[in-house]
């Protein structure tokens, strides 16, 4: 259920021509509402994953595809 609303909010967000910047902040978003839910150290490992910046994020992407 969760992961069919995020594919619903992207797919409107890339519709409507967001940027991939603006689809990486509303994914971050909505994970660290997830993270909310979980108990204490828990919380703290999922927020360590979720908060990685968008720059970082970008960069790892790239090597990745190889480019």
């Amino acid at each position: 259920m969760k992961n069919r609303i995020l594919m619903i909010a992207l797919t409107v967000l890339a519709i409507t021509g967001c940027s991939s910047r603006q689809i990486y902040d509303s994914v971050q978003y909505n994970q660290r509402n997830e993270c909310m839910k979980l108990p204490g150290s828990q919380y703290d490992e999922c927020m360590e994953r979720v908060n990685k910046p968008y720059d970082q994020y970008e960069k790892e992407r790239n090597e990745a595809l190889g480019n």
